[in-house]
């Protein structure tokens, strides 16, 4: 026995409405299955590829700047070769002759053993370059001059006026432009009194009062052209450093600074000697002589100068009479004596006396 329920028709309505929805989502979700294993199988099977994107570097040549082009440095300085030894005796042989080149005297002949054959030195000084001096030295009136402390001392006496003036001027000036950098100089001027360069001078002839560059005032009195005396404290010159600007000053001076009345040599010479550290070469140039103040003086500070050391050139300008004198200040200290004739060149001091002797 069996039993069968009737269904109604609303109800068998409602069964199919299900069935078919069940149908529609079972395909659905087999449709999504099926997509979603074949994404899972696609990213499996296919190989993996790289997203590589290269860089693009891009290279720019660099601007070339200008170059400047330095002036080329002129090494002046000689390197000696290395010689060969010698068994061979040097002697240091002290000479009477005149020469241009001025060389120390030694007081003693001393034999030392050589261990140099035919060594030279170092070229001349005075290389000259466009700019303020350059080389080893300088020169004067055909002198040579090297030194690290050089002072010239200078007549500025009235006596100078023209010619000479024009000479001396011009002479000096280039021997101050031609110092190496890293020199010293100083100036010291002189006619009846003496004073450094840069000093001012009050007027007055046989009473003279001078400034100093620091503000001190220096009295001078004369008893005649050929003796003055200062009443005060000498005054003690200081080294200047030979730069341009200094250089360059130095020679406004030169060319401005005035002649002033008498002739006394020995007044420059005891400032030359009062300077710190002391020159190692003095250039004394005048054109007058002393009268009979010349030869003392002289004398007493070329035995001065040769104690301390001190080399001391001289320069009589245009006055042969003068020339014995400044020899001897000279000679004694190693230094050289020069006699210049109105065309600023160099005579021989031996044919001025034989032109004397004749007349």
């Amino acid at each position: 026995m069996s039993l069968h329920a009737q269904l109604s028709t609303e109800a068998k309505a409602r069964l199919h409405a299900q069935q078919r929805n069940s149908t529609i989502t079972s395909l659905v979700i087999s449709f999504l299955v099926v997509v979603l294993v074949g994404l899972v199988l696609l990213f499996i099977l296919l190989p993996v590829t790289d997203n590589y994107t290269p860089e693009i570097v891009s290279y720019q040549s660099g601007v070339e700047e200008d170059k400047k082009v330095e002036k080329r440095k002129i090494n002046r300085s000689v390197e000696k070769k290395p010689s060969s030894p010698s068994s061979s005796m040097a002697k240091v042989i002290a000479s009477n002759s005149v020469s241009n080149i001025a060389i120390p005297v030694p007081d003693n002949l001393v034999s030392i053993d050589s261990v140099d054959y035919g060594s030279g030195s170092d070229f001349g000084s005075g290389w000259g370059e466009e700019d303020w001096g350059s080389g080893s030295g300088t020169s004067f009136f055909g002198q040579t001059v090297a030194g690290e402390r050089i002072l010239y001392i200078i007549d500025y006496s009235l006596s100078m006026a023209g010619k000479k003036d024009e000479l001396m001027r011009a002479e000096l000036a280039d021997s101050v432009m031609k110092l190496p950098a890293g020199k010293q100089f100083q100036l010291i001027f002189f006619a009846g009194p003496a004073w450094v360069a840069g000093d001012e001078l009050g007027k007055g002839r046989e009473n003279v009062e001078v400034k100093t560059a620091g503000g001190k005032k220096v009295q001078w009195a004369g008893k005649g052209a050929m003796d003055f005396k200062c009443k005060d404290d000498l005054p003690q010159p200081k080294w200047l450093d030979a730069t341009d600007s200094v250089v360059k000053k130095s020679l406004k001076i030169i060319e401005e600074e005035k002649l002033v009345w008498g002739t006394d040599w020995s007044n420059p010479l005891e400032m030359a000697f009062t300077m710190d550290p002391l020159p190692q070469v003095i250039i004394f140039m005048t054109d007058g002589h002393a009268g009979k103040k010349s030869l003392p003086t002289a004398e007493k500070y070329s035995k001065l100068a040769k104690e301390k050391g001190v080399l001391i050139n001289t320069i009589a300008l245009m006055e042969p009479k003068a020339a014995t004198d400044m020899a001897s200040l000279a000679k004694p200290t190693g230094g050289a004596f020069s006699l210049i004739n109105e065309n600023g060149e160099k005579e021989e001091y031996k044919q001025i006396k034989k032109k004397d002797k004749k007349k």
